[in-house]
């Protein structure tokens, strides 16, 4: 009897927690993140209208591109694929080529003194990207 209440308590609270994830997984269209992001710009880098439409066009354009690789990545790893060597270098060049392009439009719409603020706030992300991937790592290596 109480092996039984026991594995009722565990389905009941599993379930639970199951729904919880589902609950956070709501996310921002990419127009909606778009919008968002050429806001923060705008405070940030004090953006004049014809520089928010520019980078608007831009970040729409890369946010299409980012959905469609992650759909495309989401497939392959729904039918257990992985990628292959190949295939994780040429990604990998891929981003470091879009990466380049994007810093060369920056600077082409950006004044000389927005462009290093935003230079400097890509440098900021990247770190605390890095210290975020670290804390993670910690922690399964804790586990």
């Amino acid at each position: 009897m109480k092996k039984l209440i026991l594995a009722i308590a565990l389905v009941a609270t599993t379930l639970t927690f199951a729904q919880d994830r589902k609950a956070r997984g709501e996310k921002l269209t990419p127009e909606q993140q778009t919008e968002l992001q050429v806001k923060r710009m705008t405070l940030e880098l004090d953006l004049d209208e014809k520089q928010q439409k520019e980078i608007k066009t831009i970040l729409a354009e890369q946010s299409k591109k980012r959905e469609a690789k992650v759909a495309a990545m989401k497939a392959k790893k729904e039918k257990g694929e992985k990628p292959t060597a190949d295939e994780k270098f040429a990604m990998k060049n891929e981003m470091l080529d879009n990466q380049i392009e994007m810093k060369a439009k920056m600077k082409k719409i950006l004044k000389p003194e927005q462009y290093t603020k935003w230079e400097d706030k890509q440098a900021d992300k990247k770190e605390n990207r890095k210290e975020r991937i670290e804390k993670k790592v910690e922690k399964r290596s804790a586990k």
